[in-house]
């Protein structure tokens, strides 16, 4: 325990709290600015096992709050999963730590979230959350939900059977369309929701059941401004929480998904990738570069495809959809 010294003599924890935390397993979803600050405090606290799952891979605008990845993480295109589980093995290597380079999807999220004791939200969008907010309600697994761009941050701890749901506060996801890619974010709004998302994770995994927060918290640093919306009862006729719809849960994943403002347009294909043979069916047409865990094709200097071998492909330099399955096509085929 001497690693944990620290947290065993805090008396909210102490040391059966502590052994609570080696004995639990988390699912983080969304390794980006979130979610790497998410893990790291985790891994440091000693849960015992974490599940990092994240589609994407490391780019240099990440390093400004993306907490786990380097500047070689981002020249060697490292899938971010991968990349936060390497940093987080050398913080902690006594827990277990898993590492999924794929989408989280209807067809996937039972299985991710098999043996899981608390998901933690580190995604930016709502289509995501909305799938992990009935997937957890249905298997009756807490829900520690978070968001932030600019300097403006909301947090908040579901408990199926015990609170409402991310539905009850936020029914359609529709927002201002703003992300961090289109009007930024300071690192600092990123820490402190990650925090608040933690230590309500922490509490119910040590049994401190009546230390919960029962808010949705909403904040800006930069204005001054802070929110706290009381927990009531279920929203009227919500389909996860009252009606058990679970809507989310029942609708076909998107072949195709344009990326958090990023001009990338994902597309699904039906069958993995060979990346050796793909490699060598764009050298011919692109200045490839060839990882084990993607082949990055830059087909002119302004549009990459990226492929991954659980058969995604990323288009990049591109936000029209016809475009985007026009590059497909073209060179990846049908």
């Amino acid at each position: 325990m001497e690693r944990y010294s620290r947290q065993v003599l805090f008396n909210g924890i102490g040391e059966e709290g502590q052994t609570k935390l080696l004995h639990s397993s988390v699912l983080i979803v969304g390794l980006g600015a979130l979610g790497t600050v998410i893990a790291n405090h985790l891994a440091r606290a000693g849960v015992g096992s974490l599940r990092l799952v994240d589609r994407d891979f490391v780019e240099m605008s990440n390093l400004q709050r993306q907490m786990l990845f380097t500047e070689e993480d981002a020249h060697q295109l490292v899938p971010k999963a991968i990349a936060a589980k390497r940093a987080l093995e050398k913080v902690n290597s006594d827990i277990h730590i898993e590492a999924f380079v794929e989408d989280v999807s209807v067809e996937s999220i039972e299985r991710l979230m098999d043996g899981i004791d608390v998901v933690l939200d580190g995604t930016d969008n709502f289509e995501t959350r909305f799938l992990l907010n009935d997937a957890c309600f249905k298997w009756k697994v807490p829900f520690s939900y978070g968001g932030a761009v600019r300097t403006r941050g909301m947090g908040a701890f579901f408990i199926p059977d015990e609170t409402p749901c991310l539905r009850c506060f936020i029914e359609s996801g529709g927002t201002a369309g703003e992300t961090c890619d289109t009007v930024g974010v300071l690192a600092p709004i990123i820490d402190i929701v990650a925090s608040l998302q933690v230590i309500e994770a922490m509490k119910y995994l040590v049994g401190a059941g009546e230390k919960q927060r029962s808010t949705l918290e909403s904040f800006d640093i930069w204005a001054n401004t802070h929110q706290s919306i009381r927990y009531s009862q279920n929203r009227p006729n919500c389909p996860t929480c009252e009606k058990a719809e679970f809507p989310a849960l029942n609708e076909r994943s998107r072949s195709q998904t344009t990326l958090c403002g990023r001009e990338s347009i994902q597309i699904t294909a039906s069958a993995p990738f060979d990346l050796n043979h793909m490699a060598k069916q764009l050298e011919a047409v692109a200045q490839v570069k060839v990882t084990p865990f993607l082949i990055r094709a830059a087909i002119n200097e302004t549009e990459t495809i990226v492929v991954f071998p659980d058969g995604r492909v990323l288009i990049q330099g591109v936000d029209d959809h016809t475009r985007a399955k026009t590059i497909y096509s073209k060179y990846i085929g049908n």
